[in-house]
């Protein structure tokens, strides 16, 4: 079953909490630069530090006891993975986290400071997902979607049922789009509000750019992009969601991405991941489309190895 603004708002009262009311911050140069006035919505200040953390709370907090004595695992490149074993940890549980050997060390440490078992696997999907069923199988554990589960999408949408209530009047809000959760979870919430919502998504990761044209889920794809949040393709309950409620997805390249991180940190002192970038770099590339509005922007998260910075 798919959520509803309902579910949002039920997701909202559970998490409360055991999250941070994350802020919202202007900047009055980015305002001059972009031609319209912005408000970021902090979500790199969240508990481990990212979005992620509001999904996997409410996705742990929904299970029964016998559930939970089992544990809960997942596969992730990284914020998820810290998300749920900082959630597992709040209903002293474990958490299984398979992750690729090649994602980033900050992410992996991430996991393993809040508890979390990192269980180690090829970069493929396929060898994730086969791992992952090793792992369900021998420990009974429950499989927490990093993106396509109920749960999870009405545990990302309270960021933007925060932003809408921190922020009056806004026209437009662009979120981040990977598996698709935190747009999906917008959607429900912006059509409830009226709001206009747009997907932003790097040109070389651009599936759910091109499953909304199509119309068909496009489900195998070789993306390359600095935003290692967002290589994963659409959830089938995100991707209808999106159609249905999100008014377009607008595409940026890395260079863009990189300019528009740089800005935030210099110009904003925020530290955001290249992920959280791709918002400004859509309202940058698309001057005539955002000139003299209200626009919300969600910056996703802002874990960083900070020896490798593309800037």
């Amino acid at each position: 079953m798919n959520p509803d603004y309902e579910s949002v708002q039920a997701a909202a009262k559970r998490i409360r909490p055991f999250i941070n009311h994350t802020p919202v911050i202007t900047s009055e140069k980015l305002d001059n630069i972009a031609g319209c006035s912005l408000f970021f919505k902090c979500e790199n200040l969240q508990k481990a530090g990212a979005f992620k953390s509001r999904g996997a709370v409410n996705a742990v907090m929904s299970l029964d006891e016998p559930a939970l004595a089992k544990g809960v695992a997942t596969h992730s490149s990284g914020n998820h993975g810290a998300a749920l074993a900082r959630a597992a940890g709040l209903k002293n549980t474990t958490a299984y986290i398979v992750v690729p050997d090649d994602a980033k060390r900050v992410k992996q440490d991430a996991i393993l400071s809040y508890g979390g078992q990192v269980i180690l696997c090829e970069p493929t999907l396929e060898a994730r997902e086969a791992k992952l069923e090793v792992v369900l199988e021998e420990s009974g554990a429950t499989f927490i979607h990093p993106y396509d589960q109920e749960e999870i999408i009405a545990g990302q949408g309270t960021a933007m049922l925060e932003l809408v209530q921190q922020v009056q009047g806004l026209d437009i809000v662009v979120s981040p789009v990977g598996g698709g959760g935190l747009l999906a979870g917008c959607g429900l919430v912006a059509e409830h509000e009226q709001i206009k919502i747009i997907g932003a998504e790097p040109e070389g990761a651009d599936d759910a750019c091109r499953s909304v044209d199509t119309g068909e889920l496009v489900l195998r794809h070789t993306p390359r992009t600095i935003c290692d949040g967002l290589l994963t393709t659409l959830g089938r309950r995100n991707f209808e969601i999106i159609r249905d409620k999100v008014d377009s997805i607008l595409l940026v390249s890395d260079q863009e991405t990189i300019r528009a991180m740089s800005l935030v940190w210099t110009r904003m002192k925020l530290i955001i991941e290249p992920s959280s970038a791709v918002t400004l770099a859509v309202v940058l590339r698309n001057p005539g489309l955002f000139e003299g509005k209200r626009v919300g922007l969600l910056l996703t998260g802002g874990n960083v190895d900070l020896t490798d910075l593309p800037f």
